[in-house]
């Protein structure tokens, strides 16, 4: 990604629906088309956004056993087989039902230096073809949190106290919400091929507001979006006010 191509701005197509479940079927009709026509790796989030995606795709008769995933993050200091691991959430809503050929998630018991290296080097070696993208309330895409460099690859990211605010309603206490996570960078998320991404609550309205309307800014992550070339945002009406 070069200083010029940071620039370069490009419309954003835009589809509002009624529910997540409506834009969980648009989502899905996107991915099957981007099969069709040769996509070979997809790259995974998690979060609730994405679930009615993946209630579609797990629904259907579309075979993913030939296709590569990489997923965006992990946290850090998780084993896989702990209940709020990214493994285990991809393994419950997905891969359980739907097997890929292989699947690349980060490891969050990882060394951090070796973890970093290995999956820059995954995402170099399977160029993704669609990137799945929810938001935070912040504007972060993946784990990269305001501030976080446009040419950022992998890396460790310390998560916000909004971040962790938001993600506590899946642990038992705030105290076991992990403070870190492992994370796709943005440099890396824009070099997919197609990006779509999903939002739905009125909670999600500003960052989808800034992200569309704002300045391209490493204050807003999702801002670098209006950069790329091929980008579908799928919202529901309450995420949609503010635009």
């Amino acid at each position: 990604m070069s200083d010029k191509q940071l620039q370069e701005k490009h419309d954003l197509n835009v589809i509002i629906v009624d529910d997540k479940e409506e834009g969980g079927r648009k989502a899905f009709e996107l991915v099957e088309e981007a099969v069709q026509n040769g996509a070979q790796v997809l790259g995974l989030a998690t979060g609730s956004s994405p679930v009615p995606l993946y209630n579609e795709m797990k629904n259907s008769e579309t075979d993913y056993s030939h296709l590569i995933s990489i997923n965006l993050d992990e946290y850090v200091g998780l084993p896989e087989d702990h209940p709020q691991s990214y493994h285990t959430f991809m393994y419950e809503h997905l891969f359980q039902y739907k097997p890929f050929k292989k699947t690349f998630i980060p490891n969050g018991l990882g060394d951090e230096e070796e973890e970093i290296k290995r999956y820059n080097r995954v995402i170099e070696e399977y160029p993704i073809d669609l990137q799945i993208l929810g938001i935070g309330t912040n504007a972060h895409i993946g784990f990269n949190e305001p501030g976080t460099p446009f040419l950022q690859e992998t890396h460790m990211e310390k998560l916000t106290d909004a971040t962790i605010e938001a993600n506590k309603r899946y642990f038992e206490t705030e105290e076991d919400v992990p403070k870190y996570a492992f994370s796709m960078g943005i440099k890396s998320i824009v070099s997919a091929k197609k990006i779509i991404l999903m939002a739905y609550g009125e909670q999600k309205a500003e960052a989808i507001s800034k992200m569309i309307n704002g300045p391209i800014t490493e204050e807003v992550p999702a801002s670098i979006l209006q950069t790329h070339d091929d980008v579908t945002i799928i919202v529901d009406k309450a995420a949609a006010s503010k635009l």
